[in-house]
């Protein structure tokens, strides 16, 4: 029987601030603001021979390197149906409803994801950290964004045995 075993990662080292603005529909938006983002992981793994099941430190430095991609940007989302975003020189021109905002290129993050939400920044990382992981023998892998104390969104993925 195989045995399975489940880490959790949840270090104060794996955060981000980042400023951003969610869109509610093609007309409302909110004002732009910033949190500082932490991020956590939930990884299931077999258990080696050696006694460990996943080597801790790899996915701690992976988890740092993507907060560390993220640190201190405007992060922008190229999918909503809502707004445009246009490279102008220096500058990202987005067009939402009747407004026209300016963010340095060099200060923002524009993202292939839907909305600037705790949500999509959860399955943006996940994906993110499973291509990093690509090739090693992991189970479920849950990656959660936190915008506050008591608020987070999370994403899952999980091994489907049916393909292998």
């Amino acid at each position: 029987m195989e045995r399975l075993t489940t880490l959790y990662i949840d270090k104060e080292s794996h955060k981000f601030s980042a400023a951003h603005y969610t869109i509610f529909s093609a007309t409302e938006r909110e004002r732009l603001h910033g949190h500082n983002y932490s991020v956590s992981a939930r990884i299931v793994a077999p258990m080696g021979e050696n006694g460990f099941s996943a080597d801790y430190n790899v996915y701690k430095t992976r988890l740092k390197q993507l907060c560390d991609a993220l640190d201190e940007y405007m992060l922008l989302a190229a999918e909503s149906p809502h707004q445009s975003i246009d490279e102008s020189g220096d500058y990202y021109r987005v067009r939402f409803a009747t407004d026209e905002m300016l963010f340095l290129r060099r200060d923002t993050q524009v993202l292939p994801i839907r909305n600037a939400t705790v949500e999509e920044f959860s399955h943006y990382l996940l994906g993110r950290l499973l291509e990093l992981s690509a090739g090693e023998d992991l189970r479920e892998v849950e990656l959660c964004v936190a915008s506050g104390p008591g608020q987070k969104g999370c994403a899952g993925w999980r091994h489907d045995t049916a393909t292998d």
